[in-house]
């Protein structure tokens, strides 16, 4: 009889730890997550990780000016006495001669090809109508600083930075604070302004903000 009272007792202790047993794994669950949350907010993003997305990002907003050479007639995307034409060729780069009220005929001068071939990312090509396109950027948006990271979760972050403009020297004919935009009449410097790439490259940085996530290739811009 009290053998089989032993052999009961033991029964009991076994079941009994198998409520415990689960209760300890799901603490270590649970602690274990908390954990890893704690580490990843820790570790967070890198300057060095947020200065690398930023500056891919800025790079691909960059400015150029396009405009054509031969005869160039106005349309509904360019209007041939429009002044960066006017501008360009006060730079001695282009030879403009009025062919009519709505067309010239441009040329570039070797002064022109020399300077435009030196412009990293110089684009050229033919059009059916004969004339030349012609692609020259002015500008690329450069990483200053990151000035904070806040973690908002382990793969959220708001980043606060700032940037510039680095302009080529074709850019910097198109500052609209140097002395040659300037010379322009108001309308003329809007539509430099407006449609042909001209800005106040020389300014005080720009502060800007944006929310960067983390995915499985790693940190990137968050598209909302």
């Amino acid at each position: 009889m009290s053998e089989l009272f032993e052999q009961e007792v033991e029964m009991e202790k076994r079941s009994s730890w198998g409520p415990l047993l689960l209760v300890v794994l799901l603490v270590g669950s649970v602690l274990g997550g908390i954990g890893y949350y704690v580490f990843q907010m820790k570790k967070g993003l890198s300057q060095d990780e947020a200065t690398s997305v930023i500056s891919t990002m800025l790079k691909s907003k960059g400015t150029s000016i396009h405009f054509h050479v031969g005869k160039v007639v106005s349309d509904m995307d360019e209007q041939a006495k429009d002044p960066h034409y006017k501008l360009l060729a006060k730079a001695g780069y282009l030879e403009v001669k009025d062919l009519a009220w709505n067309s010239i005929n441009v040329s570039v001068t070797p002064a022109g090809d020399k300077e435009f071939a030196s412009v990293p990312g110089f684009k050229k090509w033919e059009n059916p109508d004969k004339t030349t396109s012609y692609e020259i950027p002015l500008a690329t948006r450069e990483l200053v600083k990151v000035n904070s990271i806040t973690m908002h979760g382990p793969s959220s972050a708001k980043v606060e930075y700032e940037w510039n403009w680095k302009t080529t020297d074709v850019g910097n004919l198109f500052d609209a604070s140097s002395p040659t935009v300037k010379a322009f009449t108001t309308w003329d410097r809007s539509k430099l302004i407006e449609k042909y790439g001209a800005d106040f490259y020389k300014g005080d940085n720009k502060k800007e903000t944006v929310v960067m996530v983390k995915g499985d290739n790693g940190w990137k811009i968050s598209a909302e």
